[in-house]
């Protein structure tokens, strides 16, 4: 799954969640980056944090959890497909 589609994903699920639920959830899902993929299910295992209030809450956290050179550049698209 590529980044821009995350916040479509995200809105599938029920809020409040918690971070046990959305590891779950999302273990095997793989997040293609810049600089290859990782699982989501493990970038969430990473999380301080209990429950998530939104998709958005959840979207920045997983951004926040990515090395900046995994979403590649800042102000640079990720192109067409």
């Amino acid at each position: 799954m590529k980044l821009n589609r995350l916040q479509r994903y995200f809105a599938t699920f029920r809020y409040p969640i918690s971070r046990a639920e959305v590891v779950d959830e999302t273990a095997g899902v793989e997040l293609m980056l810049a600089d290859g993929s990782v699982d989501l299910g493990e970038v969430l295992e990473r999380s301080n944090a209990d429950v998530f209030d939104s998709a958005d809450e959840l979207l920045n956290e997983v951004l926040s959890l990515l090395p900046r050179e995994a979403v590649g550049e800042p102000y640079q698209s990720e192109g067409e497909g």
